[in-house]
């Protein structure tokens, strides 16, 4: 396979898996779990992704999680460490995922042959993942824990190691065009992927942050001119935006053709049903 054919395997086997992650960021066994520490509400976001790098300080976070408001992560770390330990919290969002997934799944799916061959699957291209963490540092964190003994808890651990991994190499590819994060969102907005309103408001970004911001990807050329809040790519911020993606896709390609192109299609098969569970009932 080419190296562009590789990039688009990568994509679709994120895509499919990913949703067996991205749910423990809206269960509410994760609140739940977290609330029982001792952190609530969006603190419990930003304490429990990010405990696996430990104790860090908030500009940290900022830099890692890239394009939330930072005076989000301040009003959470380093709090959350003076509430609950790093340790604590990555085993109350382990505990929520077993949660949810039971829940949602049902016990039958969770503990079936099924599961443990997914499991085996995801857990060979974490490894790779693993393997090449150099410049990307949340996965490097997540990397570094030990592994869970329970196939569903391996594959969602897995997961998060190569969404890590995608979204550390994801920032760079941001970082090297010139976007901040807010800049990103716009972007993501301006390629009708998500609402405006949405990514800006889930990020906690003022009205009058974002269309400064907004102001200046049109002066950057990134933007047309057009009016209100319409937020259309030039043709030249169209490509831009389209290399970016197609980077990160190969990025991210190196832990799949490790796992090689037979076994991400089975690995896709397998996850299929439960990620549509998850996307069905979490993300409507």
């Amino acid at each position: 396979m080419s190296t562009h054919e590789w990039a688009l395997l990568a994509r679709k086997t994120w895509r499919t898996v990913e949703p067996l992650h991205g749910m423990i960021y809206f269960v509410p066994e994760a609140a739940e779990s977290y609330e029982r520490l001792g952190i609530v509400g969006r603190d419990g976001y930003f304490a429990s992704r990010s405990a696996p790098m430990g104790a860090v300080a908030a500009e940290v976070v900022v830099s890692t999680f890239f394009n939330f408001n930072p005076e989000l992560v301040y009003a959470a770390i380093p709090g959350a460490w003076v509430v609950s330990s790093p340790a604590e919290l990555v085993a109350a969002r382990l505990a929520a995922v077993d949660g949810a997934m039971r829940r949602l799944l049902g016990d039958d799916v969770v503990d079936s042959p099924a599961m443990i061959r997914a499991a085996e699957l995801a857990r060979v291209a974490a490894g790779a993942a693993s393997a090449g963490t150099e410049g990307r540092p949340l996965a490097a964190a997540h990397a570094a824990l030990e592994w869970p003994d329970a196939p569903h808890l391996v594959l969602w651990h897995a997961q998060s190691i190569l969404r890590e991994y995608r979204g550390d190499g994801h920032i760079a590819l941001l970082v090297t065009h010139g976007l901040s994060g807010i800049d990103a969102l716009i972007s993501h907005a301006a390629s009708g992927d998500v609402p405006a309103h949405l990514l800006r408001s889930s990020r906690g970004w003022s009205g009058s942050d974002w269309n400064d911001a907004v102001e200046s990807m049109r002066q950057r050329g990134w933007l047309t001119t057009g009016e209100g809040d319409q937020l259309t790519f030039t043709e030249w911020g169209a490509a831009q935006r389209q290399e970016i993606e197609e980077q990160t896709d190969t990025l991210a390609a190196g832990p799949y053709e490790v796992l090689g192109e037979a076994a991400c299609g089975e690995l896709r098969t397998l996850a299929r049903p439960w990620s549509k569970v998850f996307s069905e009932v979490l993300f409507r």
